[in-house]
């Protein structure tokens, strides 16, 4: 006859297999935790691995974009001198005797050539003048190697200090506009009417009263001197130098 189980080791048994199950348990949620965590983490890592990429080609293409700018500005660089050099050739070694700035190429008249003291109707010697000067000068502008690359003429008047600003920045604003308009005038003998045509798209005229004046040795303003026009040309490198800015901000944002 089988010896009956005392009801003390049945309660042993009972609670031993209760807790193998819940321990169970826990390993079966750990393992289920640990799973769904690494699940996510390789979602989440692949998700990163195409965002770089993304982000890589991106940057591969925003450098080629800088790297093409460059190249365009140093080209810039390069027919600045050539200009400047060639506008030199053509006014400093003839009997016009004028002096090209090295740096921006800008060419300065005596406003005293031109008009008389505190006028801006231009004398016979300021249309002789002109007449001499201004078909030279597009020649240059012109040069098939360089022409792509202008992006302005500008015609600008200049006076010295003495006066009130209104009264010279006006003054100096008809001094330039009666160069452009006598150059620029429908009945001009400088040019056909197909250059015609070119030179008004890129000639722009301003004064700029006593904003910019020159100095003598002494420090003093000469008044002479800052009594001019000048004529310089703007290069496309600004275009240039703002789309590379616009490139970087977008970039930054």
């Amino acid at each position: 006859m089988k010896k009956r189980r005392e009801p003390e080791e049945l309660s042993f048994w009972q609670s031993y297999s209760d807790m193998m199950a819940a321990l169970l348990l826990v390993f079966v949620l750990i393992i289920a935790f640990s799973v769904s965590m690494m699940t996510k983490a390789t979602e989440t890592y692949n998700e990163k691995l195409i965002e770089l990429n993304i982000k890589d080609k991106e940057i591969s293409d925003y450098k080629d974009e800088i790297d093409k700018q460059q190249v365009q500005l140093d080209k810039l660089i390069g027919v600045r001198s050539e200009l400047i050099k060639k506008l030199r050739i053509a006014f400093e070694t003839t009997s016009m005797g004028l002096s090209v700035n090295s740096e921006t190429g800008a060419i300065s008249f005596d406003s005293k050539i031109l008009f008389d003291f505190n006028k801006y109707e231009l004398k016979q010697s300021g249309i002789d003048f002109l007449n001499k000067f201004f078909p030279k000068y597009f020649e240059v502008i012109f040069d098939e190697t360089l022409n792509a690359y202008i992006a302005e003429v500008i015609i600008e008047g200049h006076t010295d200090n003495s006066g009130k600003y209104l009264y010279n920045l006006d003054l100096s604003q008809k001094r330039a506009f009666a160069v452009a308009e006598y150059c620029l005038r429908d009945e001009t003998k400088m040019f056909d009417d197909i250059k015609l045509d070119k030179v008004r798209r890129l000639v722009t005229a301003n004064g700029r009263a006593y904003y910019e004046l020159k100095y003598l040795e002494t420090g003093e303003v000469d008044l002479v001197g800052s009594r001019r026009v000048e004529i310089k040309f703007r290069l496309k490198e600004e275009e240039m130098i703002k789309e590379m800015s616009a490139l970087l901000e977008t970039k930054i944002k």
